[in-house]
């Protein structure tokens, strides 16, 4: 880079109202021109098509951000992005904060309406990656290629005051945006990139959807701190294991379900695979099966696992290794930040009692984030709810239960569908599961469970599986088998949505046995 062109990019612009003190640091997409410039043939991201080194990836995104600003995006602004798994989202995340800009990864499954009702709530300035938007913002197809006559040199920095803005939706309504509050500054995003023991020049595997805040967060912060990214275009068990042992990975990220599918693969191709250079597989965004953890520590030992819980919203979140894991089966850790457990009615819980789990940064301390489209649930010295049902032991460990919305009431007695999830997942048959509370007049509500198998499994074998571990009122009523897996790429499950589609069935409908 030329002296004149540091000049150029040296001093960077700012959202309205802010100063330079707000944000000192290195501007994000000036990190990536840096790195280019140091490693210039490095390779940064790898997907299912091919390649990109630091600097294609570097003057790509160049042209793109100046395709970006033609159309309307600027600094302060949000970008929705909806491109597949692979370096164009990459490219075009680099873009949208070369610009200033925020980005707004979604889901290209959504549906149009839920994708219109997502764009009138965040009001972007340009949309990537869908073909049939309704009028208002700049579209940007999924095919887009900038003009070749565009520059791809560096452009004048810029700092986007909000590094990320993920949509997280929940069954019903519209979804909600979770803006962090982070700007977009090489400084105030590795400390986090250090939490999570990602290491600069880490070859990390995406096995989740980029549009999810984990696999967006974890991704990211690889790149901006020296190493490759390993993109999958969509999960696949064995050619995780494949990818592991071609390109040596250093650290993965999981879900449970993902992790369950790789147990799940025949013991030949599960082991044939050289897995020896991954130092750190971290999963988080469900609750992981004890049983399933503890398989996992067995098989590639206990100092390559962690887990982490928290939000997308980031108020505080708990990171476990194996080892203490160990010591405390079935934790999720202790917390960086505050964690208080609660009744119903604000009073704090002693250890061992099961509440609503309450986080905070810190007393006195701003939640890094503000919704769009939605109300946190906070009390008045700053504690936020996000739904969930634990409790803390003696130490001070996190044990997590399930989401109080989907807790059942049978009888009087709470039955979290997780437990029973976990359970039925350990069935050698069993693929995935899904476990409601359908409406009874005596009880209350009765478990119900969706299964996904491999094979054949009566419900009486089913019934005896679980009767081995769970107590009796916990036990499913009626079984439904389903063909398509019950947990999305991110491994989430909509419980609420299921629940509400088999209510409107009526029971007539439901499988029972």
């Amino acid at each position: 880079m030329s002296n004149e062109r540091a000049r150029e990019v040296s001093t960077p612009t700012f959202p309205a109202g802010v100063g330079p003190a707000e944000f000192e640091g290195t501007p994000v997409g000036v990190a990536l021109g840096r790195m280019a410039e140091a490693e210039p043939d490095r390779v940064a991201v790898v997907d299912g098509t091919g390649s990109a080194t630091r600097i294609e990836l570097e003057r790509r995104s160049n042209r793109l951000a100046r395709a970006y600003l033609e159309l309307g995006l600027g600094t302060g602004s949000l970008a929705m992005i909806g491109l597949p798994n692979g370096i164009p989202f990459i490219e075009a995340v680099y873009a949208v904060w070369k610009l200033g800009a925020t980005p707004l990864p979604v889901a290209r499954s959504l549906s149009r309406p839920e994708r219109d009702a997502l764009i009138e709530l965040a009001q972007p300035a340009i949309v990537a990656g869908f073909d049939d938007v309704a009028p208002g913002p700049a579209v940007v197809p999924a095919a887009f290629s900038p003009d070749p006559g565009l520059s791809d040199e560096p452009l004048p920095a810029a700092v986007a005051s909000c590094w990320k803005a993920p949509a997280s939706g929940g069954s019903t309504g519209r979804p909600k945006i979770v803006v962090s509050t982070v700007p977009g500054l090489l400084e105030r995003l590795e400390p986090g990139a250090f939490v999570l023991d990602i290491q600069p020049g880490d070859v990390m595997l995406t096995t989740g959807p980029l549009y999810h805040n984990g696999p967006f967060m974890t991704t990211m912060l690889c790149l901006l701190t020296g190493g490759t990214a390993i993109v999958m275009p969509r999960f696949d068990a064995a050619l995780a294991l494949e990818l592991i042992a071609r390109h040596h990975v250093t650290w993965m990220y999981a879900v449970p379900t993902m992790m369950q599918r790789i147990w799940r693969l025949p013991e030949e191709v599960r082991t044939a695979h050289d897995l020896s250079s991954l130092r750190s597989l971290m999963h988080m965004a469900a609750p992981c099966p004890v049983w399933l953890k503890r398989a996992w520590i067995e098989w590639i030992g206990p100092d390559r696992v962690h887990e982490l819980y928290g939000g997308t919203e980031g108020q505080a979140f708990t990171i476990i290794g194996g080892r203490d894991w160990l010591a405390h089966p079935g934790s999720v850790g202790r917390p960086f930040g505050e964690i208080s457990v609660r009744d119903q009615a604000g009073a704090e819980l002693p250890a061992g009692e099961v509440g609503r789990v309450w986080l905070r940064p810190g007393p006195g301390l701003a939640a890094p984030y503000r919704y769009i489209g939605a109300e946190a649930q906070r009390l008045e010295d700053g504690w936020e709810c996000l739904g969930d049902v634990g409790y803390v032991d003696e130490e001070g460990y996190l044990y997590l239960m399930d989401r109080d919305t989907d807790m059942i009431l049978v009888g009087g007695a709470n039955v979290y569908p997780a437990e029973i999830e976990a359970a039925l997942d350990q069935h050698p048959q069993v693929l995935s599961s899904c476990v409601i509370g359908l409406p009874d007049d005596d009880l209350g509500s009765l478990p119900h469970a969706l299964v996904q198998l491999r094979g054949e499994a009566t419900n009486d074998e089913l019934r005896v599986h679980l009767a081995a571990r769970l107590a009796p009122y916990k036990l499913p009523r009626s079984f439904e088998r389903v063909a398509e897996p019950l947990r999305d790429d991110a491994g989430k499950v909509r419980r609420s949505h299921v629940r509400a589609e088999r209510v409107r069935q009526g029971p007539g409908e439901v499988s029972g046995g």
